[in-house]
């Protein structure tokens, strides 16, 4: 019986050098995580591995063999926005305006709350259980139960807001992320600015303008994410 094609392409050359096998190793990988990144941002970080395997051109078994687990390929998709998550916590917490410094973190966190569907669950929703995850999400509480504190204490905050009241805002933002992102971003900036101004120790009596209002209307309230124009190719 004649051997069936491979539908895994192979990961080097034959005979090729080690330092070549090693870069062509490098590229695959990157591919593999962009195409996950790319996948679990659209379809969450449940959407069939097949997919993630599609849109990087690899094969199932080779992206199995570099990333055995389904928490694995998350793990490693998402360790670059860890550290870009960690440099907006930094950056916040070096603001000499603790008031600015909390309402752009939590910009910040609205934009990928409802762009970044996947991030978003392994950060917040604790998916995959991983140590690196936990240890990040409880420095992630300190570094905003901080924050909050810190505005607070400097009168930009009103004297009862409570750092339980930071997951409610995020709670709110997030029913937008069944919108499509041109809609989405728009809209939870502007639902931010709203409900920020109402934490405010002493509201300015001339507010700043609100960012303008979003293309959404009663009909997409409940429109389901799979409704959505999906940017990732079967």
């Amino acid at each position: 019986m004649p051997a069936q094609p491979s539908h895994n392409p192979p990961e080097h050359t034959p005979g090729a050098p080690p330092d070549a096998l090693r870069a062509d190793a490098r590229r695959n990988r990157e591919r593999v995580l962009e195409a996950a990144r790319e996948v679990f941002a659209a379809q969450g970080v449940d959407a069939p591995m097949s997919t993630v395997a599609r849109r990087a051109g690899v094969g199932v078994a080779t992206l199995y063999r570099r990333f055995p687990t389904r928490s694995a390929l998350v793990t490693a998709a998402f360790e670059d926005q860890l550290a870009v998550c960690a440099t907006a916590f930094e950056e916040a917490l070096a603001d000499p305006d603790p008031g600015h410094g909390l309402y752009t973190l939590l910009r910040n966190v609205c934009t990928t709350l409802v762009t970044d569907r996947g991030f978003e669950t392994v950060f917040m929703a604790g998916f995959p259980a991983s140590l690196d995850y936990d240890r990040e999400r409880a420095c992630a509480e300190e570094r905003l139960t901080h924050l909050v504190r810190r505005a607070r204490d400097a009168g930009r905050l009103r004297e009862d807001f409570s750092p339980a009241d930071i997951p409610l805002l995020l709670l709110a933002v997030s029913g937008l992320a069944s919108q499509p992102p041109e809609t989405a971003v728009p809209a939870a900036h502007r639902l931010l600015t709203y409900l920020f101004q109402s934490f405010q120790a002493d509201p300015p009596p001339r507010p700043a303008p609100l960012p303008p209002a979003p293309a959404l209307d009663l009909s997409g309230l409940h429109r389901p994410v799979s409704a959505q124009p999906s940017t990732v190719r079967p």
